[in-house]
């Protein structure tokens, strides 16, 4: 049996018949594989009531990855920018 507490399901429960949310619509999105992908949720996020609260939880609950509060987290670290699939080219001219 678990027990659900609220202190460390606050996003969950703050969130709760919040259904127009983003994040909520399109969740695939936050869970981008391109780079293109993670950029569009993340401006998504600008504006939303629960960026700040998103954000806190993913990083306290450790998320692994996805766009939580406006911010890319891989392995439970904030990040920049997403990188492309593949190893870059060691020539950007060759084609």
């Amino acid at each position: 049996m678990s027990i659900t507490n609220p202190d460390t399901n606050a996003l969950a429960y703050a969130a709760r018949g919040a259904r127009d949310l983003a994040c909520r619509i399109e969740p695939d999105l936050f869970f981008g594989q391109t780079p293109q992908d993670v950029e569009r949720a993340k401006a998504l996020c600008t504006g939303c009531p629960l960026q700040e609260l998103c954000l806190q939880t993913a990083i306290e609950t450790a998320e692994p990855w996805g766009v939580w509060g406006g911010q890319l987290i891989e392995r439970g670290r904030i990040v920049p920018f997403k990188r492309g699939r593949g190893r870059p080219r060691k020539n950007p001219e060759a084609a």
